[in-house]
C-alpha cells in the first residue's frame, strides 16, 4: 500500500477504484482491535451505489498524489457493525478522550496513521486547531495562519497514552481494565477529569475502571459529582467501590446521602465492612470520630518485637497505616504505643510492654476537626488515636484526614502528591 502514513482526513471522501474506474469514495478506517497499543488498520469502508462496503487492507494497490485509491478487488461484504469494528471517523473524530501523559480532556481533530511492523497502525490523535482546518479543506491556510502563532499548543499525543472515553459497544470498543490506560492516572488527575465530564461521559469512564482504581477517584471527587455517579452506576456496583475506600472516606460518602440510600448500598456490603462504616456514619464529619479510620495496626503487650515484625510483614499489603502500633488489653483498652523506629531497633527478644510509650496523646470521638488538627500539629504525630470515655480504641485520625477536615477544598485537592512524599519520608521516624 503506498499510503504509508498521513492523516485520516486526507482519504476520507477520496475516490476509490478497481482498474481506474470509480466504485465509490472512501467513508471510513475500520479497526478489530482497538485496544492493542498501536491498533492496526483492518480496512477501509467505501461507500458505494450499493451502500457501505468493506475493502480490506490487502485489497489497497495503491494511493494517488490527489488521494484517490485503487483497489485490486471491488468491495462485495456490506460494512461490518459498530459491534465488531472501530470505526475511526464516526466513533472517534470529534469525539472527546483522556490525554493520559498531559492530564485532561480533549478533542480528536485527526487521526494520524503510519505503518509499522508491516502493517498501517493507528498511532496518534490530532488535538490540534490544525487537524481541524485539515478537516475542512483548509489546510493551506492553517499552516501559514499557525506558522505566526508563538507557543503553540501540543497537538499530537500518541495513542499509547490515549484513552477513548466511550459508552457504546462496550464488548468490542472499550478498553479491558487490565489495560486501561485511565489505571495509569493519579487518582486526582482521575478525578479531576471525571469532574469536567458530563455526567453521561463520566459515566462511561468509571465503567472502564476496576472498584479500586474507581474508589482511589471517588475519594477525590467533590460531594455533588460522586452523589450523581452513586445514582448512575446502580446500587450494586456503587456498594463495590465504596467498599474498596478507604473506612474515613466511605463513611463520609454515605453521610451524604439519604438514609434510605444509606441502608440500600450497606445491604449490598459484606456484614463486616457494612458494620464497621455504620458505626463511622453516627458520627458528625467534622468530629474526630467522623474523620477517623478503623485502619490501624494493634498488638498485645506480651509479644516480642519479632513476632511483631512478622505479624506485620503479614499484614502490611492490606492496611494503609503502619507507622504506628497500637498497644490494646483484651478489652481493647489502649495501653500504649511503638513506632515502627523504635520496633526496628529493639531487639528480637524485647517485649512490646518494655519499648511502648504509655504517656498517650488521644482525643475523643466528638472532638471538634479543628482540635484535632491542633494536637497533631502539637504533638508533630502522624496520627492520633480515638478513644471512648473508657479508653476503648475506636480508630486513628491520620494527619492527611485532619488537614482535609480544616482546610479549603481548592487547597486540598493540590496536597495529594505532597501528602504521599511526606508519608514516605516519615515513615521510619
Amino acid at each position: 500500500m503506498a499510503f504509508t502514513e498521513g492523516f485520516v482526513s486526507e482519504l476520507v471522501g477520496r475516490r476509490a477504484t478497481i482498474h481506474d474506474q470509480p466504485i465509490g469514495k472512501v467513508a471510513d478506517f475500520l479497526v478489530g482491535k482497538p485496544d492493542e497499543v498501536f491498533p492496526h488498520v483492518d480496512g477501509l469502508v467505501i461507500k458505494t451505489a450499493q451502500g457501505l462496503r468493506f475493502a480490506p487492507i490487502e485489497t489497497v494497490a495503491d494511493v494517488d498524489r490527489d488521494g484517490t485509491v485503487a483497489l485490486t478487488v471491488a468491495p462485495s461484504e456490506p460494512a461490518p457493525s459498530e459491534q465488531q469494528k472501530l470505526y475511526l471517523v464516526a466513533d472517534l473524530l470529534d469525539k472527546q478522550i483522556v490525554d493520559v501523559d498531559g492530564r485532561k480532556v480533549v478533542r480528536i481533530n485527526d487521526i494520524e496513521l503510519a505503518s509499522a511492523g508491516g502493517r498501517l497502525r493507528v498511532v496518534a490523535a490530532d488535538v490540534s486547531l490544525a487537524g481541524l482546518l485539515r478537516r475542512l479543506g483548509l489546510r493551506a491556510f492553517g499552516k501559514r495562519w499557525l506558522s505566526k502563532v508563538a507557543n503553540a499548543p501540543r497537538s499530537m499525543i500518541a495513542w499509547d497514552s490515549v484513552a477513548p472515553i466511550r459508552d457504546v459497544n462496550p464488548s468490542q470498543v472499550r478498553l479491558s481494565v487490565k489495560q486501561s490506560r485511565l489505571a495509569r492516572l493519579h487518582p486526582s488527575d482521575l478525578a479531576e477529569i471525571i469532574g469536567d465530564l458530563s455526567s453521561r461521559e463520566a459515566l462511561a469512564v468509571v465503567g472502564q475502571l476496576d472498584d479500586e482504581t474507581a474508589a482511589d477517584a471517588f475519594e477525590h471527587l467533590d460531594p455533588e459529582t460522586r452523589k450523581n455517579l452513586i445514582e448512575d452506576i446502580g446500587t450494586e456496583r456503587a456498594a463495590d467501590i465504596i467498599e474498596e475506600m478507604d473506612a474515613d472516606d466511605a463513611a463520609d460518602l454515605l453521610s451524604e446521602l439519604p438514609k434510605e440510600q444509606q441502608s440500600q448500598l450497606l445491604a449490598e456490603m459484606n456484614a463486616y465492612t457494612a458494620g464497621e462504616l455504620r458505626e463511622l456514619v453516627k458520627y458528625p464529619e467534622d468530629t474526630a470520630g467522623g474523620m477517623m479510620t478503623p485502619d490501624y495496626v494493634w498488638i498485645y503487650p506480651h509479644r516480642t518485637t519479632e513476632a511483631t515484625i512478622r505479624k506485620i510483614r503479614e499484614i502490611a499489603p492490606v492496611s494503609e497505616f503502619i507507622y504506628y502500633l497500637y498497644v490494646l488489653d483484651k478489652e481493647d483498652r489502649l495501653l500504649g504505643t511503638v513506632s515502627l523506629r523504635t520496633l526496628m531497633l529493639a531487639l528480637p527478644t524485647a517485649f512490646i510492654e518494655r519499648i511502648m510509650e504509655t504517656d498517650l496523646v488521644t482525643v475523643g470521638p466528638l472532638e471538634p476537626a479543628v482540635d484535632v488538627a491542633s494536637t497533631i500539629a502539637k504533638y508533630d504525630l502522624l496520627a492520633v488515636p480515638v478513644v471512648d470515655d473508657a479508653g476503648k480504641m475506636l480508630g486513628i485520625v491520620t494527619v492527611d484526614d485532619a488537614i482535609d477536615a480544616i482546610m479549603p477544598d481548592e487547597v486540598a485537592k493540590k496536597l495529594p502528591r505532597f501528602r504521599a512524599r511526606q508519608r514516605e519520608r516519615t515513615m521510619l521516624t
